[in-house]
């Protein structure tokens, strides 16, 4: 891993315990979809597992052997500790498995930490065999630049391991590139209340302050389409736009 990477790894794997109890990442319909949609399989991955809230929804669903990856080692010991799943210490671009040893993968809430996408999807294609599924969950961005690039920035100053949300149009083409076939899209929003947003990556009051400046002052298009809920100047809430992509190996 990259010097980058291991310092990604190392803050996750410092709140792997306040990610297993995180509402945002252990309930929600997305992750019983995302597991649904790997149903049937009998091998599956699970990329940048974090806490492995999706691959024990996908044990749960039948699947027989489930490996929860990730780059941080407390990530991986949590996940095989709470779930009935193996664990394996992973770069998501770098897969450490033979081409074609999967019928199934899911990668759940993870991506736009990535700072090749592109490398993570080619790698989820090699590992998966012809027919294979992939169950895949992110936060996206606006087709718009503009209003990519003011999450983007709340993002980043939020998390310095953000790399970037990308919008749906860009994940298909890397999908289709690498003989992924989009099979379904559905989009939603997640909606994020601010306080728990700031402390899971402990922001700090000055960047806190600016957060809030920026949601005050984003334009009334930005304000709509995230659904920025006030209590007088404070931030209370927002939607992060985010989109579910079954795919199948060709």
């Amino acid at each position: 891993m990259s010097d980058e990477k291991r310092r990604t790894a190392a803050q996750f794997g410092s709140a792997a315990e306040s990610y297993f109890d995180s509402e945002v990442h252990r309930l929600g319909e997305d992750r019983e979809t995302l597991a649904s949609w790997c149903r049937g399989a009998t091998r599956a991955l699970d990329v940048a597992t974090g806490a492995g809230h999706t691959a024990g929804a996908i044990a749960d669903a039948g699947v027989s052997s489930v490996i929860a990856a990730d780059a941080a080692p407390e990530m991986v010991a949590t996940a095989v500790r709470e779930y009935p799943v193996a664990g394996v210490v992973a770069d998501a671009e770098r897969l450490p498995f033979a081409a074609d040893s999967f019928d199934a993968a899911a990668c759940r809430i993870a991506a736009h930490h990535f700072p090749d996408p592109e490398s993570f999807v080619a790698e989820v294609a090699r590992v998966l065999e012809p027919g294979g599924v992939f169950a895949f969950e992110d936060n996206v961005a606006p087709e718009d630049a503009s209003l990519a690039e003011f999450l983007n920035g709340v993002e980043v100053l939020r998390d310095p391991t953000h790399v970037e949300l990308h919008p749906v149009s860009r994940w298909r083409e890397w999908f289709e590139a690498a003989g992924l076939s989009v099979e379904a899209v559905e989009t939603a929003a997640i909606r994020l209340e601010f306080d728990p947003w700031t402390e899971r990556t402990n922001v700090s009051p000055e960047d806190r302050a600016e957060l809030e400046r920026r949601f005050r002052e984003a334009p009334d298009e930005a304000k709509s389409l995230f659904d920025v809920v006030f209590d007088g100047d404070s931030v209370v809430s927002f939607a992060n736009p985010k989109a579910l992509i079954r795919a199948r190996k060709e």
